[in-house]
């Protein structure tokens, strides 16, 4: 009831499901991932790509430096023999003439080198310096890759050069001793291959961008529209949904000052009646049957005074009685109120009520007046020779009120709208809409819940759950 007579209230600010700044997030969040993404992707690719060109470039200059290690190695055994002659050995300008026959101009150059000197003779006889062959020669290296400012010392493009080197061994006298030998090879194709290699990669790593950024553009062109389709949705929801509530909170606005209005007019009648039934009372003494009557008029008005002072109580935000109340009474006096008119009706009502159930704590005429709401809405649902039975049992922690009717049910969306004020199905003149709304009310006050959930094979069941005593005072 408290809710009934609130003032209008606007929903707050806090972010719900359907609130456009999630829809934005979510796809805020949704396009920075995927942007991520094809960065990683393209940056995977590339760096794969590289990888493995350099690997495949290392291997392939391995390889060449083998190659001219070899041919110094075989170049040093094939004049080995004459180096070392018993006779006459071979001299270091014989040695230069013998192996000029293997160089190739701009391709490939063969040296010597005497341990111990600072110089390398070329097969025309110069000296020439090198730093890298010498730092290969003091390390005992077989091959050493040469910088391409040295290359161009030996007469080679100015690429990166590969020297393979070997070791001539000789006697102790002068002209013979140990002898290096030095092949040294241009590796200009190699390093072509290997530019143009790199090319490809790139136009590839390009190319494999541009698609992967092609295909992530449109993702987020339709992920955009999608966005902006979402939000103005969810707009137009939150604008339904506020309007909605603005509806039911001016109804409600309504119905309390009404109801307010209702009961202050109400009081001043049944006051009357009352006093009325009060001196009636030594009149019909003598007349048991009205004496009965008599006494049933004063139990009555009673009961409406302390049920509208019990209303008005819950609109002014009080809490209801704190009563312990067996659920067995709560439903024998909703029954007991409500049997005349299921025979009127001719529809048939049936208590089923556990035998071991706790008692709740609560205020009785409001929970009774909950109950008889529920057993009036089932027996206006039903028809002459149905059957409405009325249950109280323990669900888990919870005792349950159950008002089981075979009547002709209720829709979904009728049953989202069945607690809000002044919302009824029945014909005009009927129903007033507030007999639920008020049972919600009570039940909520009571830290309960009203349910309602379809029956098979037709019909409706009404559950108020409501928590034990021992639970209430904890």
């Amino acid at each position: 009831m408290a809710m009934l007579l609130a003032a209008p209230r606007l929903p707050g600010f806090g972010l719900s499901r359907g609130d456009p700044r999630v829809s934005v997030n979510t796809g805020v969040t949704r396009n920075a991932f995927l942007t991520a993404a094809m960065a990683l992707i393209v940056v995977a690719i590339a760096g794969l790509a590289y990888w493995d060109a350099a690997r495949e470039s290392a291997a392939v200059l391995d390889q060449l430096a083998d190659r001219e290690a070899t041919l110094a190695q075989v170049l040093a055994a094939l004049v080995a023999p004459s180096a070392r002659g018993a006779d006459r050995p071979l001299g270091e300008v014989a040695l230069l003439a013998r192996l000029r026959v293997v160089e190739r101009p701009r391709a490939l150059a063969v040296l010597i080198h005497r341990p111990g000197e600072a110089v390398l003779r070329a097969t025309n006889g110069a000296s020439l310096r090198s730093p890298s062959v010498m730092d290969a020669l003091g390390r005992g290296a077989s091959s050493v890759r040469i910088p391409r400012d040295e290359a161009a010392t030996f007469g080679l493009p100015t690429r990166m050069a590969l020297a393979g080197i070997a070791r001539v061994g000789g006697d102790d006298r002068v002209d013979s001793g140990n002898w290096d030998i030095v092949v040294i090879a241009t590796a200009e194709h190699e390093r072509d291959r290997e530019i143009w290699a790199r090319r490809r990669l790139v136009s590839s790593v390009l190319l494999a961008a541009g698609l992967v950024l092609l295909f992530g553009g449109l993702v987020l062109r339709n992920q955009r529209k999608e966005l902006v389709l979402e939000r103005e949705l969810a707009i137009a929801a939150v604008a339904q949904g506020r309007d909605e509530k603005l509806q039911r909170a001016s109804k409600a606005a309504v119905m309390g000052t009404l109801a307010m209005g209702v009961a202050h007019e109400i009081s001043t009648p049944l006051g009357v009646i009352a006093a009325r039934a009060e001196q009636m009372v030594p009149k019909v003494a003598h007349d048991e049957r009205l004496a009965g009557s008599v006494a049933a008029i004063l139990s009555q008005t009673d009961r409406i005074k302390q049920v509208i002072r019990g209303l008005l109580g819950l609109a002014r935000g009080d809490a209801p009685s704190a009563e312990r109340i067996e659920p067995r009474a709560v439903v024998d006096q909703a029954v007991g109120l409500v049997e005349h008119r299921f025979e009127k009706a001719g529809v048939r009502l049936t208590q089923a009520v556990a035998s071991d159930l706790p008692a709740i704590l609560g205020d009785p005429r409001l929970l009774e007046h909950a109950v008889v709401n529920l057993l009036l809405n089932a027996c206006d649902a039903c028809q002459p020779g149905d059957e409405v039975v009325v249950r109280a049992h323990r669900s888990g922690a919870e005792v349950e009120l159950v008002v089981e009717d075979p009547g002709s049910g209720i829709s979904p969306a009728d049953r989202e709208r069945a607690l809000e004020p002044f919302f009824t199905t029945k014909a005009r003149g009927e129903g007033t809409g507030l007999g639920l709304a008020i049972a919600h009310e009570i039940v909520a006050s009571h830290r309960g819940r009203l349910e309602f959930l379809p029956r098979k094979p037709r019909g409706t069941v009404a559950t108020i759950r409501l928590p034990p005593a021992q639970e209430n005072q904890e």
